[in-house]
Order: structure tokens, then sequence, then C-alpha cells
């Protein structure tokens, strides 16, 4: 399959260039002194361009890798034994759901490289350029899982084996923490999310007075996400399918509910992300950008809340329009 030929080479590249890069940030860790006019100086720093250039293409590629791997799972489901959706795709194989987790974690390691390089080309003595290689040092362990892991988890994919549908995985009298989530009261699962989503805008309008608040509201988006993604299991899907018992996550991404999946995951995943970087920028802000970076940290928390309500509205209207009342 092409979806599975373009996943496998993406990984693949971004873990080579990944481990190519690795080397060059060990050296530029050890030797960096923009204050220096040596002939080592300047050659780190025209290579420093070069390689973030590429480092740049490579997250932006595994920001479009997140959704093509389930969008793929999706497609795949059909041609495996007991398959309905994603969810039986990604369960058909022991390294289905790891594999799923290392590209949804390198995805949002991606988006905070990108947020302290975009803020580093600010200043004239790019005072993140440290922080970003030592990020990048963490990004290689999770880009050679997540290349290692799809491998493992496409190779594995056999059509005769026998997979659980997301209905026995989602059923509230089993173990598990689908089950559990499954079993959530839906009108206190809708409550938590309203809660949720006012104490995130409450600490994202803090965010620019105190510097701590700031810093923090990267968790508190991360808070959000695991609220709002436990509302979708427990309410949200029930009222899309206006099913009762049809608490699958998976199944809203296919072409029958006309892929509102993807509509409603893309501004909640995106704000996540967002509120993520925005923390991690306000942490020991550089003299040189105590004056550039708080507008767009700002700027990414704005992104970050309108990404949240956005998908708060969305849930509140396809609640509304339902015609299932519980």
């Amino acid at each position: 399959h092409a979806p599975v030929m373009a996943l496998l080479l993406t990984a693949w590249l971004g873990a080579a260039t990944l481990l190519w890069a690795a080397a060059f940030a060990g050296t530029l860790l050890r030797h960096w002194n923009l204050a220096s006019g040596a002939r080592r100086q300047i050659e780190l720093e025209r290579r420093t361009l070069l390689v973030a250039t590429l480092l740049t293409l490579l997250m932006l590629a595994q920001a479009v890798a997140l959704p093509l791997m389930v969008f793929n799972a999706d497609r795949t489901a059909p041609l495996l034994v007991g398959a309905m959706c994603a969810f039986g795709s990604f369960n058909a194989s022991v390294y289905g759901f790891p594999a799923l987790y290392a590209k949804l974690a390198l995805f949002f390691a991606a988006v905070v490289w990108l947020a302290l390089h975009h803020a580093d080309l600010r200043a004239p003595d790019y005072p993140l350029t440290r922080r970003k290689y030592v990020l990048l040092l963490a990004l290689l362990p999770l880009a050679l899982a997540d290349a290692g892991l799809a491998t493992a988890y496409f190779a594995d994919l056999k059509p005769d084996t026998l997979t659980s549908c997301c209905g026995s995985a989602f059923n509230p009298e089993h173990e598990g923490v689908a089950a559990e989530a499954a079993a959530f009261n839906p009108q206190l699962a809708l409550g938590l999310l309203a809660a949720a989503l006012a104490a995130t805008l409450g600490v994202g309008a803090l965010a620019g007075r105190w510097q701590r608040v700031a810093v923090a509201y990267g968790g508190v988006s991360l808070v959000f996400l695991g609220v709002a993604l436990l509302a979708v299991v427990a309410a949200i899907s029930l009222y899309v399918y206006e099913h009762p018992h049809h608490h699958c996550p998976f199944c809203l991404l296919k072409r029958e509910y006309g892929y509102i999946g993807f509509v409603l995951y893309a501004p909640l995943f995106g704000g996540a992300a967002c509120g993520l970087a925005a923390g991690a920028l306000s942490w020991r802000v550089p003299a040189s950008l105590q004056v550039w970076l708080p507008t767009l940290t700002q700027r990414l928390r704005a992104g970050s809340m309108l990404g949240f309500v956005v998908f708060s509205a969305l849930a509140g209207l396809l609640v509304w329009r339902s015609a299932l009342r519980l």
C-alpha cells in the first residue's frame, strides 16, 4: 500500500537524518561559542543553518505522518479479520498501539522543536541554539522507536489474524483503560470537559502576567487533551453514532460519519501542541528575547485556546443536534 510505503520511508528518513544531526549536535554543544571568531565556530554557524533547514522539513513531515497513519489504519481494517475501524487495525499487532503512541509523542516533540527554532532565529545571538539541540538529542530515540515500531507493526500485520473490534474493547463490562473510559458517566464527562475548558482559558488569560503560570500552561494543555479524549469516549461518540453503547473514538474517522473525527481532533491536538510549545518557550526566557518572545508565546497560547474552544463548540453542536437522549 502506498500510504504504508510513505509512512515507512518518512520514518526511516527521519531517523537517519536525526542520527546524522545528533552527531553534529554533540560537536555543537561542546564547542558552540558565538563570541569566538575561530574557524570552527564559523563552520558550526554555517552547518547549523543546513541542519536546521533539514530538520524543519523533517518535523513538518512528522506532523503530516500522524493523521496519515491513523487514516491508513482505518483503510486497512477491511483487510483484517474482525477489524471494523482503525482500532482493530492497531490491535491486530502487539506493535500497533506502541507505534501510534510513538508517532504521537514525536509529533508533539516536533512542534516544540519548530517553535524553539523559530524563536531562536529572531535574536542575533541565537540564545536557544543549545536548548534546541539538546531537544534534538532527546528526539533521536523517539525517531528510532517510531521507525522501528512502525516497521514491526506493518510487518506483523497478517490478513488471517483474528483481531478484536472496538465494540469489545470499549465495553464497560470488560477490563482495561478503554473499558473504564467507556464506563464513565456521560453527563459527568461533559461537565468535566466544560470545567476543564474554563480552567484552561483562565490559566491562559493569567499566563501573560506570571511566567510560572505561562510555563504551567503547557501541562494544563495536556490535561485538557486527556479530559477531552475521555469525553469523546464516554459521551461525544455516543451522540454522533446515536447509539448508547458505541464508544469508539476511531469510528469517528470513518466515511459514514462524514470524517467528523478529523474535524474534531485537528483543533484538539493542534491546540495541545501549541500550548505545549508555549509552555516550553516560557521557561527561562533569554535576555535577548525578553521583548519579542512574549508576543510569540501569547500567539501560541491564543491558538491553543482557540483550538480548545473550537473543539468544545463542535462537540457541543454534535451533542445538541443528535437524536440520542441519555
